[in-house]
């Protein structure tokens, strides 16, 4: 069972109230909201969630999991935010081995984190700015990053389909800030891999996906590696569009190798 927010309330401002939490059986998630100005958006309250450690000390930080979902949790209702790797990081089982804050923000109804038709086996070139909710992200990103207590040696980055697009495309945009990476059927710009190549990765996609293409990963994949790169890939036989299931809930798989990493 996940635990009262009282401490974390008390300590971010980007928290809202004890009223404004999540919660089902083993859910207990703190409301984060931001105003965001950008694109089509005017002073646009944006929520998301935050997942704090069982328990916080003084003086200490912690590491950030940055979590980017699919396009089926889209719109401006933080319950769909739950699903997968959010409801099974919140067990307590995953929270005693992995004290961490995770952050989730949450893409518009009918947006996305990238501007790229994910069923295109073929990639699109990494657009100078990015979407309107690449840039809400990337903002609570960094106000995370400001009202947390974070250590920034241990900054994690992952996401599943559309977030695994998302995933791909802030890992290079912010290169020199993640830790490590776990992009889960996903694609971005092989041609700009060579911003990734001091980054640790660890992709996944099932063989059978037909909604995003194994293609795609596979060639960021042999990208990464042609610039030098760090970068492991799993590749799940018969399996379809939903790989981050085996992926994130290996007990010794991407999770535990994430917080393994530490920035130099």
């Amino acid at each position: 069972m996940c635990r009262s927010l009282a401490t974390i309330l008390l300590l971010a401002g980007s928290v809202l109230s004890m009223d404004n939490q999540v919660a089902n059986a083993e859910q207990d998630f703190g409301i984060g909201e931001i105003e965001f100005t950008g694109g089509k958006y005017e002073k646009e309250e944006f929520t998301y969630l935050i997942l704090p450690p069982l328990k916080i000390e003084d003086g200490k930080e912690y590491p950030l999991l940055f979590f980017m979902h699919g396009a089926g949790e889209r719109g401006n209702d933080v319950q769909k935010l739950l699903p997968h790797l959010p409801s099974q990081m919140c067990k307590e089982e995953w929270l005693e081995k992995y004290p961490c804050f995770m952050v989730i923000p949450q893409c518009r109804n009918n947006e996305q984190w990238v501007d790229q038709a994910w069923s295109e086996k073929e990639s699109v070139p990494i657009k100078e700015q990015p979407t309107d909710q690449m840039a809400m992200a990337m903002a609570v990103l960094d106000k995370s990053l400001k009202t947390l207590p974070i250590d920034k040696r241990r900054v994690y980055l992952t996401g599943l389909s559309m977030g695994g697009f998302g995933s791909w495309e802030l890992a290079m945009r912010r290169p020199n800030l993640f830790a490590a990476v776990a992009p889960v059927c996903g694609g971005g710009d092989e041609t700009q891999a060579a911003r990734l190549k001091n980054i640790p990765i660890w992709a996944a996609h099932g063989d059978a996906d037909t909604v995003v293409w194994p293609v795609r990963t596979r060639a960021m994949v042999d990208a990464i590696k042609k610039n030098g790169g760090n970068v492991e890939y799993t590749e799940y036989p018969g399996v379809g569009h939903n790989s981050w299931t085996p992926f994130y809930s290996d007990p010794e798989g991407v999770i535990p190798w994430l917080f393994r990493q530490v920035k130099k």
